[in-house]
């Protein structure tokens, strides 16, 4: 059977032999209780890693940007963010379903805005003055951008928008799924990071290699009421040190390990740009995610897809580009096979110089969308 290599996403990880058997060896308890000792240990560590007062575990990083707006916000306030924010794209509109808010939009091709953009956006709210307008009390942050082409706020950038925010009384809530992507790629701290906003989370589904978890982290009032909105929002769990003893492992052992995936992501951007045909958003990828478009006549994207999956290569379709996220099932004899795959496509298309490459088949084209 030919072995699938998922570039899809950094969720798409396993755990690993190791981190199944301290998965197996779990210390337990009830987690709702606050009783769950792998649970009590990963919060306390996670604290101090991003320099907070108090974590608190979740089942998924969703949930903790639903919890901390919900805990940063009143209903029918205003929270501001790039437009292509996770929270705005990918959460099935639940900020607003859950709390209540008015999302502002920020324009940015990257999602790292200025603290003229913020305040652009700030005046956008207050045009029409009270009672009228909605009160912004909350900025919300992506590290890495997801949509944005896994882009990284440095943290000169992150201090001036987070110190304009502050100043116009509104509160800083990172989304960090892939913080320690950030972290990775300026030496950054995720302390450092962590200092300039009110609440923060990291995701260990992703780079970080575990099949459950998500930590938010803030002071200790702020995760107090976290707690509360937690068990309303049914996030609650019993011997959750299953989950936690996966994120424990990945702490100790899928860190320093993550300047392997971008090395990988720069491996297959540079081979791309090898190829004629292909167009690479940008040529050094700024943590572990890979943008590019076929320029190929008439073959579609997700036509390009389906071809790359018959040759066992697994990608996505983000914002009308094509996206490979690097992660550590994936090694790089598996970005050599990658760039293989593509160049066969490639020379195909050329050659068959139709605008729908006959190879094609009908039967590949199920569940695709057509």
């Amino acid at each position: 059977m030919q072995k699938l290599i998922s570039l899809i996403s950094d969720t798409e990880t396993r755990p690993t032999p190791q981190m199944r058997q301290a998965i197996a060896n779990a210390e337990v308890g009830d987690e709702q209780r606050g009783e769950d000792p792998s649970v009590t240990l990963l919060q306390e560590r996670v604290a101090e890693l991003l320099g907070k007062e108090a974590a608190l575990w979740f089942p998924g990083g969703t949930m903790c940007n639903f919890v901390a707006v919900r805990v940063h916000t009143q209903p029918a306030d205003a929270v501001i963010c790039d437009r292509m924010a996770h929270i705005v794209r990918a959460e099935s509109a639940g900020i607003a379903m859950s709390s209540g808010v008015l999302l502002e939009h920020i324009p940015t091709e990257r999602g790292i805005f200025t603290p003229a953009e913020l305040d652009a956006a700030l005046s956008r709210l207050r045009t029409v003055g009270a009672p009228y307008g909605a009160p912004a009390t909350l900025l919300c942050v992506e590290q890495t951008h997801n949509f944005g082409g896994g882009a990284v706020w440095s943290h000169e950038e992150l201090a001036a928008v987070s110190r304009h925010a502050r100043s116009n009384g509104l509160a800083t809530h990172m989304d960090g799924a892939r913080l320690m992507n950030a972290c990775t790629a300026t030496g950054t701290s995720a302390a450092a990071f962590g200092s300039l906003v009110d609440s923060v989370w990291i995701d260990f589904t992703k780079g970080l290699g575990a099949p459950i978890g998500a930590v938010l982290a803030g002071s200790r009032d702020f995760i107090a009421e976290a707690r509360r909105q937690k068990h309303i929002f049914a996030g609650a769990m019993r011997q959750a040190g299953i989950a936690a003893a996966g994120c424990l492992y990945a702490l100790d052992h899928h860190v320093e390990r993550l300047v392997e995936d971008h090395a990988n992501a720069q491996k297959l951007a540079t081979g791309l740009q090898a190829i004629d045909g292909i167009h690479v958003r940008t040529a050094v990828p700024e943590s572990n995610m890979v943008f590019f478009t076929p320029a190929l006549g008439g073959l579609t994207n997700r036509e390009f897809l389906a071809l790359l999956q018959e040759y066992g290569v697994r990608m996505g379709e983000v914002r009308g580009e094509i996206r490979a996220v690097t992660h550590l099932d994936v090694s790089p004899t598996d970005i050599d096979c990658a760039l293989s795959a593509i160049r066969k496509i490639v020379d195909a298309a050329k050659k068959q110089k139709t605008s729908r490459p006959a190879a094609l088949a009908p039967s590949l084209l199920a569940g695709y969308g057509y």
